[in-house]
């Protein structure tokens, strides 16, 4: 059995049907047995009638029984052409039609009658089992074509068959997922444009207010010409304004490249002293300066895989967030550690906590809270510390007292 006659015998319907084909055939050769033995039958009851006519006839001629005997157990071997000659004179020859002969007439049309009695049923039982196949072939593909239908009318909601083997169900379920690749990238298509009406909807809206203050300074600038003060004062505030804005846009082009998965962190062994030090060195002026103080602790000889210049951006806005919630004379503890399973690190502060009413939306885009209105951040930080950290495959998490201290906790796998 080749390759694609087991793929065919695999399909229930053409398996049934060729089941049907070799019981017809069977079904057929018997009935061929039992035409020939009744045409056998009818052949041998003809003969003995016309036998027994000749012999009737002769034996009222005066012929001898052992004479008929004779003539009629003949096995063809005392043919003459006297005998020929004969029957030609009679008329009897081979081109006379059967008609002509009652005994053979009689024969032909019992046999067409069993011909056609044997034969007509076999036919229509062929026919009929044929056009069975056929019609639930067709229902087979019709339901196909409605679903086919479906799907490209956009609804995947609806599976092709494929409860049974065979090339007619592989081709199915081929489809299917087809269908279903298409369908997921609908999905992406659809969730890539709301993230985009969503960013946009970000940008624009936390781009109103830095802009409408430039639009004011700008205005009182241009109406105080003669007074060099508040052009100053005014200057400062411009120059606070735009750099508010280069970080918002450059941190939302971060976090939209991120969500987008167009980041490809590239990993490579490094030691974590230096990545943290690395990380707040920026950040020692900006605290000696709010009398602040930053901390670290931690084996020299600890290494993490990670992206370098990625991880530090986190490390970073993690710290500048915990700069930005601590008052002054406060400290800014970095600790690190690892185990066979992870590499941890412990960012941690004793300034003024996080509400419990706020702790779970801290990783939020643009999350503010109430009572931290008056800080210097843009909301975007901690967001987009998450997505770098969970983007390598890390986790972030938060404890926090308030008035006590709050401490982030980032996990590395090793």
């Amino acid at each position: 059995m080749n390759r694609t006659t087991h793929s065919l015998l695999q399909d229930r319907q053409i398996r049934k049907y060729y089941t049907f084909l070799i019981t017809f055939c069977l079904l057929l050769l018997m009935a061929a047995t039992l035409f020939c033995r009744q045409l056998t039958d009818s052949a041998k009851t003809m003969l003995l009638s016309h036998d027994e006519a000749v012999a009737s006839s002769l034996m009222k001629q005066g012929i001898s029984e052992n004479i008929i005997a004779k003539a009629l157990t003949d096995d063809g071997a005392g043919q003459t052409q006297a005998g020929a000659d004969l029957l030609k004179k009679l008329g009897i020859v081979p081109s006379l039609d059967a008609q002509f002969l009652p005994h053979l007439h009689s024969f032909r049309n019992h046999a067409w009658h069993l011909s056609l009695a044997a034969l007509l049923p076999i036919c229509l039982l062929l026919l009929g089992m044929s056009l069975h196949f056929l019609h639930k072939r067709d229902n087979l593909y019709r339901h196909a074509f409605s679903i086919i239908d479906h799907y490209i009318g956009g609804d995947y909601t609806r599976r092709l068959p494929q409860t049974d083997e065979g090339s007619i169900y592989q081709v199915f379920s081929s489809v299917d997922r087809l269908a279903t690749m298409l369908q997921a990238q609908n999905e992406t298509e659809y969730r890539s444009k709301i993230f985009l009406r969503n960013t946009i909807s970000d940008i624009s809206h936390q781009l109103r207010t830095p802009l409408a203050a430039l639009s004011m300074y700008q205005e009182i600038m241009e109406n105080e010409p003669d007074h060099p003060d508040v052009i100053q004062k005014f200057a400062v505030k411009t120059e606070l304004a735009l750099n508010r804005m280069e970080q918002l846009i450059e941190s939302m082009l971060k976090i939209t490249r991120l969500d987008a998965g167009s980041v490809v962190f590239e990993k490579r062994i490094c030691n974590l002293s230096e990545l943290v030090s690395r990380a707040v060195n920026e950040l020692t002026t900006r605290a000696a300066s709010e009398h602040k103080e930053i901390k670290l602790e931690g084996s020299s000889e600890e290494t993490l895989p990670c992206d370098p210049s990625w991880t530090i951006e986190a490390i970073g806005n993690i710290v500048k967030n915990a700069l930005e919630h601590t008052d002054a004379n406060g400290t800014i503890h970095i600790s690190w550690d690892t185990s066979p399973v992870t590499t941890r690190i412990m960012i941690s502060d004793d300034g003024n906590g996080i509400a419990p009413e706020d702790i779970h939306h801290i990783f939020k885009r643009f999350y503010r809270s109430r009572k931290s209105s008056d800080t210097q951040g843009i909301g975007l930080g901690l967001s987009l510390a998450k997505s770098i950290i969970e983007g390598q495959g890390g986790t972030i998490s938060v404890q926090s007292t308030p008035h006590v201290g709050t401490t982030f906790t980032l996990l590395f796998p090793s």
